[in-house]
Parts: structure tokens; C-alpha cells; sequence
């Protein structure tokens, strides 16, 4: 199967989870991840309709860019510090603010720069020592601060539950995590726009898409296995 074939497979999924939820299709933003991915099979998936990219690795994601047509891009995985400066104006949003000194250094660098930076908020649902994100106990505080930050605008919260072969496993962090943008929602802060609840990647964003996603992140679902 084709790179075209697959993403049109991934959107025909989302349309069903959707609608199995009463929810339009369209309000589902579909982010494909093309971390360790050609150009070549970049470029193919957006001639197929592909508009928003997810990029891991900073430098990765800045050759591609010069390489292929204009399309969305979002930085999906952890953000050092020392990297931000090369990360203003370059990246429509940002998935992985978990702690303070880098949403006060994005929002230091985009001041800078006359630019405000869009961010989701991470948050490690599975409470893991081994991913980045901010305590789901923690994250209405984090908020709270973080928002004060000129130059950076929190979107939303993003996740990535620990990795279980069975999809349902993971439908309690997501239930988790969508209870968490309610309530951050419910405080009506502003400077905070919670448009964006990021979570579900291949294996799992059909059962993202019932627990409430309205964006998710795919990768070997279009793009076939990483070598």
C-alpha cells in the first residue's frame, strides 16, 4: 500500500470513531508524525492531503522543511532549552511544555522575535520516569503559572500513555487527561485557549478519538514500520 492509501485508511478510521461518537470528522486534526521519514515519502503524503507534520527531533524537522512544499509543521517531542531559539517562528505548535524554565524561555526568544508561540501542555498520564510531562496532579498549577509567560500561548494538553499492545489499555489515561483539559478549561484563564486535546497515535487513536481527541498523532499508520 501506498503512503496515499494508508493516510486515506487513517482518515476513514478517524471518520468512524468519530461518528460512533456522534462527533464531525472534521473537528479531529490528523497529525502525521514523520520522525526518521524521507522527504521523498513526506512529499508523497502531503500530494495526498497530508497539511500538518510532527517532528521529534528539532534539526530533523528544520532540513525538511527547506526541502518540501508549506505545510504545518508541530514539534512533538521533547524541547531542550538550548534548542528554542531555533524553534521561534518555525513551528505553528509546540506539544511538549513541561516545565517553566522552558515556557519561560520560548517566551523570552518570541518576545524577541514579535512572535507569540502556540503550546500544549505535556502531561505524563502514566506517571513514568522515563517520558517528560507535568504530574496530572500538578498540571492545573503548572498552568496557572505558566500562562503568565508573555510570548507563549498555551492551546491544550497532550499525552502519550504507557505503551500497551491492547488499545483499551489505554482509554483510562485518556479519560484521564481529557477529565485534566475540563477542568483547566472551566478556569477560563486568560492568555489559555484550550482548543487542542492531543492524544492517540497509531495503536491507539480510534479509542483517543471516543474519549474525546480533537488531535492525534499518527505515524506508522501512514508511513509503514521505522527502520
Amino acid at each position: 500500500m501506498s503512503v496515499g492509501d494508508n493516510l486515506a485508511g487513517v482518515r476513514a478510521e478517524i471518520e468512524i470513531a468519530a461518528k460512533a461518537r456522534g462527533r464531525d470528522p472534521k473537528e479531529i486534526k490528523l497529525v502525521a508524525v514523520s520522525k526518521t521519514v524521507s522527504p521523498e515519502l513526506i512529499a508523497e503524503a502531503i500530494a495526498a492531503g497530508a497539511d500538518t507534520l510532527g517532528e521529534n527531533r528539532v534539526q530533523e524537522a528544520l532540513a525538511k522543511q527547506d526541502l518540501l512544499p508549506k505545510v504545518s509543521w508541530h514539534l512533538i517531542g521533547h524541547l531542550q532549552t538550548n534548542k528554542v531559539r531555533q524553534v521561534i517562528g518555525r513551528f505553528d505548535l509546540v506539544h511538549s511544555l513541561d516545565r517553566l524554565r522552558l515556557a519561560q524561555e520560548l517566551g523570552r526568544r518570541s518576545k524577541a522575535a514579535g512572535l507569540v508561540t502556540p503550546t500544549l501542555v505535556q502531561v505524563n498520564v502514566g506517571q513514568e520516569d522515563t517520558k517528560g510531562g507535568v504530574a496530572p496532579g500538578e498540571v492545573l498549577s503548572f498552568v496557572e503559572q505558566a500562562r503568565q509567560v508573555e510570548g507563549i500561548k498555551i492551546m491544550g494538553l497532550m499525552a502519550i500513555p504507557p505503551f500497551c499492545e491492547d488499545p483499551q489499555s489505554s482509554r483510562p489515561y485518556f479519560q484521564k487527561l481529557a477529565k485534566l483539559f475540563a477542568q483547566v478549561a472551566a478556569e477560563g484563564w486568560p492568555q489559555v485557549e484550550m482548543k487542542w486535546l492531543s492524544m492517540g497515535m497509531s495503536s491507539d487513536f480510534q479509542v483517543a478519538i471516543e474519549e474525546g481527541a480533537n488531535m492525534v498523532r499518527v505515524g506508522t499508520g501512514i508511513f509503514g514500520p521505522r527502520h
